[in-house]
């Protein structure tokens, strides 16, 4: 009941204020110099916090939704996640990598060994129906001499908690590229000091959803749990190519029982 009439009383706010704002229209052409000048003031304050009213409402609008587009899972699935950076706005969106190692949040950073550096990434807003992530990661490279480009993730903590050879963890991105690039993924799990790896090749990029499986059984995991882990996605020959990832997609489920 306090919702509709707080409701109703808004709206009889903005009916008065539509109405005050239509006389104001007619008087500026009559009124003196003095209130015209306070006229104006009033109306310059008011059009400020509408214009950012409309730009919030506006950047809001034209984008997925932050709870949007989680891709179908398998049925088991225990545990999904989306890194910050297809979820959220990063304070820093973008910068250029001319060092080994350029984080851009917390979960996510960029290795490289090119002397040349030429290499740049910026977060990028997602404006289509099609796309289900708020947010997107463009990566330009222009001339490159290095061995390997990667991307790396680390899964958070719900992640790694009891997982061990019985899991299947999954990977799904939604990539483009302007042309052909070769690209594999890699889980790394750390176990005591060990670190064990499977990896797994991606198809070629060019455009479309990609997707990689890891089936632990194979990692060669010993009897300590897993304490750390992370994704690395590596581009091979990655020179004068723009990658976007739309969207990209972690997630694990039990293998079933025999």
């Amino acid at each position: 009941m306090a919702g509709r009439i707080g409701s109703l009383i808004g709206r009889w706010h903005i009916g008065r204020a539509a109405g005050y704002w239509a006389k104001q229209t007619q008087a500026a052409a009559r009124i003196d110099v003095a209130a015209l000048h306070r006229l104006r003031g009033e109306a310059r304050a008011l059009r400020r916090q509408i214009d950012v009213v409309l730009q919030m409402a506006d950047d809001r609008l034209a984008l997925p939704g932050l709870t949007a587009g989680l891709p179908r899972m398998p049925l088991g699935t225990d545990w999904v996640w989306r890194p910050d950076l297809w979820r959220g706005p990063l304070a820093l969106p973008g910068k250029i990598a001319p060092s080994a190692r350029t984080p851009l949040s917390d979960d996510f950073a960029l290795y490289h060994d090119c002397p040349l550096g030429e290499v740049a990434l910026r977060q990028i807003r997602n404006q289509t129906e099609a796309d289900r992530a708020p947010f997107g990661l463009v990566l330009d490279v222009f001339g490159f001499q290095g061995s390997f480009l990667s991307l790396a993730f680390t899964l958070p903590e719900a992640g790694i908690a009891g997982l061990g050879a019985r899991h299947l963890v999954e990977l799904q991105g939604i990539l483009h590229s302007d042309a052909p690039l070769p690209a594999f993924a890699r889980l790394n799990l750390q176990h005591g000091p060990n670190v064990a790896q499977v990896v797994s090749a991606l198809p070629m990029v060019r455009a479309g959803l990609s997707f990689a499986e890891f089936d632990l059984a194979y990692a060669g995991l010993g009897p300590r749990p897993v304490t750390k882990a992370w994704l690395d996605l590596i581009f091979n020959d990655p020179g004068m190519n723009r990658v976007t990832l739309r969207d990209l997609v972690v997630s694990r489920r039990p293998r079933a029982e025999l």
